[in-house]
């Protein structure tokens, strides 16, 4: 997709979506000074543009039992790369898969109910053929998480 030039208005809808993508387009173009119509119009521009690829609900893991979250590093030989991330992909409990550049080939987001299901998953991706190391880092408290 080409890129498309945002003003001010189109950075504000994104803002407001992000935070709550349920709120109503008449309450959205009143904020903004707009009519419903041209809010519309501008969100499905953003959609098209690729710029808004969907809309989600964000989790409280914990309240469903998961209590512990790991930021995991995965180290992998490298022909191996796409074909672990595609494996960490269809895992329930993995989040987030990323290839980075840097310590870690790939970065992954784990959930787990306790400590020894953690465990677990660390030891399930390290029994992988072409894993090299797991580098798990509990996460402690999530101070900041958005998504715009």
């Amino acid at each position: 997709m080409s890129s498309i030039e945002l003003d001010e208005k189109d950075w504000q809808i994104l803002r407001t979506l992000s935070r709550n993508a349920r709120v109503p387009f008449a309450e959205l173009a009143r904020s903004l000074g707009l009519s419903d119509v041209a809010v519309l119009k501008r969100v499905k521009r953003l959609e098209q543009a690729g710029i808004i690829k969907g809309y989600t609900i964000i989790i409280d893991y914990t309240k469903l039992g998961l209590r512990l979250m790991s930021l995991t590093g995965i180290d992998v030989e490298p022909e191996h790369l796409f074909a672990i991330a595609e494996r960490l992909k269809s895992m329930e409990n993995i989040k987030y898969v990323a290839i980075t550049s840097g310590d870690h080939n790939i970065m992954v987001k784990i959930v787990a109910k306790d400590q020894n299901e953690l465990m677990k998953m660390h030891e399930e991706i390290s029994k992988m053929p072409g894993v090299r190391r797991v580098c798990p880092s509990i996460v402690l408290e999530v101070l900041k998480e958005e998504y715009l």
